[in-house]
């Protein structure tokens, strides 16, 4: 069975200006070509895109959401680098559920 890694990178919003490319879809075409050439140079396979929600505050007391675009990517742990002694084996009886940390929400009230 393989592990793996995740990196999500926030996706362009601007096409780079380059010599030869006038419109803006080559521009950027350019530019996400450019991103994902070099997250493969370093073992990183595109999965997919994402368009994921994100409270921010605004003002003193008021919140506002917002959409972030996300390019994720995976790439494999090899065996001898997998991070498999963070978590403390699983004793009999106990669940997976039980095993895995609670990260807690993201969302904290001012």
């Amino acid at each position: 069975m393989s592990n793996f890694e995740y990196k999500a990178v926030p996706a362009p919003t601007q096409g780079t200006k380059s010599k030869g490319l006038k419109s803006t879809e080559d521009r950027f075409a350019l530019t996400v070509t450019e991103l994902l050439n070099e997250m493969a140079m370093d073992g990183w396979h595109f999965l997919r895109a994402e368009t994921l929600p994100c409270d921010e505050r605004r003002g003193l007391a008021g919140t506002q959401t917002t959409f972030q675009n996300l390019l994720v990517f995976r790439r494999v742990i090899h065996a001898s680098a997998a991070r498999n002694d963070t978590l403390p084996p699983l004793s009999l009886g106990q669940s997976q559920s039980e095993h895995i940390p609670s990260l807690g929400s993201a969302r904290r009230d001012a």
